[in-house]
């Protein structure tokens, strides 16, 4: 089994969140929720819901964290809620990264928070009638994703024709002034995150669907150094994410795009150094530096971050949480040759996809 992406993820969203779920909801969608809890003054909640009016809640999930803290799972209909359901745990920590599960089975929401499962919610109405997720309370999201599983079978892709994958903004509500939300960038921005993914076709097709791109294995462990295969190699309008947490004492990390035994690109933020180096390796010499930036060191020790490389015809374009932080111009000009990632250095390493 595999997990792809349904649609773009969204980097660093305003809050209140709200968005369109690209197809509704449907058996092993899996949506995934990252940020952090700013306070523990009030309670936060996520709806998968049936538009945007709020009166039809499919699953409320709602953690208050008064009383010690315990999380309230419940259904609206037709504006009336039935019967709560309590789980009397809180495990959300106050300006602790967390990542939020929520995989739709065919009895139930199966909820998993930081890959530890939590609870299981019972559908009390057809899923299939939900198309709207909603979020609110004192976070700071950093990404929001949806996948899905498949079972089709890993082919091969090689492919340098240019996909082009347009903004996506969340609908705007009929009668209603758009809410704050976040964007999903398809050239420069991320932010921070974690799990594992590969490119993928579905089978007859040659070239890989940009919109449905990586395969994710659930629950993944990483290891460092970490080495995974980007199947298909690099293409204009690809993208990888990494996402972890730089040690409190961390010099250096970096995260290689490999052709080979060549790097093509080298991300290295040193902290002994206070400097992004970017580079090529090619048959073990490498290259120039590339070390100037628009803006401050975008790393920093102890804290979490989120790192997009774009990759486009002529350049990638890296971002680090939602800010564009520099280009690369390609000096291996063979995009599907560069078929591996390499993560390694002072950081724990919590998501990863390709």
């Amino acid at each position: 089994m595999a997990f792809c992406n349904t649609q773009g993820p969204y980097l660093s969203p305003a809050l209140p969140f709200s968005t369109t779920i690209q197809g509704g909801l449907q058996e092993g969608l899996q949506i995934t929720v990252h940020g952090t809890i700013l306070h523990f003054r009030d309670r936060f909640v996520v709806n998968l819901q049936t538009g945007y009016s709020e009166n039809n809640i499919a699953f409320h999930f709602n953690p208050r964290f008064q009383e010690g803290g315990f999380v309230v799972c419940n259904t609206k209909q037709n504006g009336s809620w039935g019967p709560e359901e309590r789980k009397m745990q809180m495990p959300f920590q106050k300006g602790v990264p967390f990542e939020l599960c929520f995989l739709v089975e065919r009895s139930g929401f199966k909820v998993t928070v930081n890959k530890n499962f939590f609870l299981q919610y019972s559908h009390r109405v057809p899923f299939h009638l939900v198309d709207t997720l909603s979020i609110a309370g004192p976070l700071q999201l950093s990404y929001v994703s949806f996948q899905k599983f498949y079972t089709v079978p890993v082919q091969p892709v090689f492919s340098t024709v240019q996909f082009s994958q347009p903004v996506r903004f969340p609908r705007k509500p009929k009668g209603q002034k758009t809410k704050p939300a976040g964007m999903w960038y398809p050239k420069p921005v991320p932010t921070a995150q974690t799990v594992m993914h590969t490119m993928h076709c579905a089978p007859g097709q040659m070239f890989p669907n940009p919109g449905i791109s990586p395969m994710v294995f659930p629950n993944p462990t990483y290891p460092m150094p970490y080495f995974t295969t980007i199947c298909g190699g690099l293409y204009p309008s690809k993208s990888i994410i990494v996402s972890g947490t730089v040690l409190p004492s961390a010099k250096r990390f970096h995260i290689n795009l490999c052709s080979g035994s060549d790097i093509a690109f080298h991300l290295n933020p040193r902290f002994d150094e206070n400097a992004v180096v970017r580079n090529t390796q090619i048959r073990n010499s490498w290259g120039s530096e590339e070390r100037s930036l628009s803006q401050k060191m975008p790393f920093n020790r102890g804290q979490n971050f989120l790192v997009w490389i774009m990759c486009e015809g002529h350049c990638f374009r890296v971002s680090v949480d939602g800010q564009h932080l520099c280009e690369y111009f390609h000096r291996l000009q063979n995009l599907p040759a560069i078929n591996s990632l390499e993560v390694a250095g002072d950081i724990q390493l919590t998501h990863v996809e390709t």
